[in-house]
């Protein structure tokens, strides 16, 4: 965010405008709901709702998770500060974004070990674990590997 944070929005502005970047995203992920539930997931349209509801998820999930939850060392995530003077704690505290994700990415691959791979849901399944994977391996990536020119890597030599 190279200009001054949105976070930073007046607490009086309406819920909308406080959370519009959720909302909207929320709100296209459902319309990709609405419209593969009544999809050939074997056309073309059809193929292409159920990956965007696996792009969209995870869109929607950096979202809220960024929002909440810490990775120490990653420029992907917001910068923790110390609340527990037990080192478990912190740890669980600093890394809750990863830890978040991998019970998540747990939970998906859970499901989908038991739906059919070639049901139509079964392959929305496959892609939120995907997506989930990239999540999960775009965090940890970010803690130790820089890429110059990048806005997340700035100050990096």
């Amino acid at each position: 965010m190279g200009r001054k944070n949105k976070a930073a929005v007046n607490s009086n502005e309406p819920f909308w405008k406080r959370h519009s970047l959720t909302i909207v995203a929320a709100s296209v992920l459902a319309v990709w709901f609405v419209l593969y539930w009544n999809a050939n997931p074997h056309s073309h349209a059809g193929s292409f709702f159920g990956n965007a509801i696996a792009d969209w998820l995870g869109l929607v999930i950096t979202i809220i998770a960024t929002k909440w939850f810490y990775e120490k060392g990653s420029r992907e995530s917001r910068k923790p500060h110390r609340v527990h003077k037990n080192h478990i704690l912190e740890f669980l505290h600093e890394h809750s974004l990863t830890i978040f994700l991998l019970i998540t990415g747990i939970g998906w691959v859970i499901l989908f070990s038991r739906v059919d791979p070639e049901s139509k849901w079964g392959s929305v399944v496959s892609n939120v674990v995907s997506e989930w994977t990239q999540q999960i391996g775009l965090v940890i990536l970010t803690k130790k590997l820089i890429e110059i020119g990048s806005k997340e890597s700035q100050g990096e030599k």
